[in-house]
């Protein structure tokens, strides 16, 4: 599907959806059953904000697997995605994501490999990532819909 004007049909494996309940606030969902409060206000993800947490966490599961092997089942870790705004352009210009952990135990060649191992198995399986490196086609449409 190349068309731009073609409509994706949503299904359950390739749609989430969100609900107005306020003012520019919104409750996201997905066909799993869970939420997650959209807007500018107190308790709520901006957009941004969703996105940043999709690329961080679709780096962390796509390594997650390698981390866990170098450092234990039961490793902690912690990931960040910080931004850099292109303000007159209003989108993000550069995104950057952190794995944080104690990699003491490791030594500083076995510390490269692993890095090399979750480079790759980012590059594998991070969707996400894959997305926004390579662009994908936007489109929005507007369905009427009476009965809302």
């Amino acid at each position: 599907m190349n068309d731009l004007n073609d409509v994706i049909t949503p299904t359950e494996s390739n749609s989430v959806w969100a609900e107005r309940t306020g003012n520019r606030q919104y409750l996201g969902h997905n066909a799993r059953g869970a939420e997650v409060r959209v807007g500018m206000g107190p308790g709520e993800f901006s957009p941004g904000d969703l996105l940043k947490l999709a690329l961080a966490t679709c780096n962390a599961l796509s390594a997650d697997h390698r981390l866990a092997k170098a450092l234990g089942e039961d490793f902690d870790a912690n990931v960040i995605a910080a931004s850099i705004k292109h303000e007159e352009e209003e989108r993000y210009s550069d995104l950057d994501v952190q794995i944080v952990a104690d990699f003491a135990s490791l030594s500083p060649e076995q510390r490269q490999t692993l890095g090399e191992r979750v480079d790759r198995a980012i590059e594998r399986g991070c969707t996400v990532g894959h997305t926004l490196e390579h662009g994908a086609g936007l489109r929005l449409h507007l369905l009427d819909d009476p009965d809302a």
